[in-house]
């Protein structure tokens, strides 16, 4: 699917519909010392291994991509989820 770089949509801090520039999400680096990564590196140690069945095979083909959309007035932030598709391309 292919999206605009910029579109129109409405801005919570604006209160009003302003031009946003589209980017795609990306996930950003896991922090060692965050509470949940302590806690599941607790469960792990000692005998008894894994406390939760993981994941093995993929169940699904195609992932939802997420678009940020930036104020071009305020700068503010927000995210749309978007549908599930193989490809994303932001068409400049």
């Amino acid at each position: 699917m292919k999206v605009p770089p910029k579109l129109n949509s409405y801005c919570p801090k604006c209160n009003e519909h302003t031009e946003h520039q589209v980017t795609l999400y990306k996930k950003g680096k896991e922090r060692g010392l965050a509470i949940g990564a302590r806690r599941h590196e607790r469960e792990l140690k000692g005998y008894g291994g894994q406390k939760y069945p993981i994941q093995r095979n993929k169940a699904k083909t195609t992932d939802k991509k997420t678009l940020v959309l930036t104020c071009s007035k305020c700068g503010r932030k927000s995210m749309r989820e978007g549908i599930r598709l193989r490809k994303l391309e932001i068409v400049r």
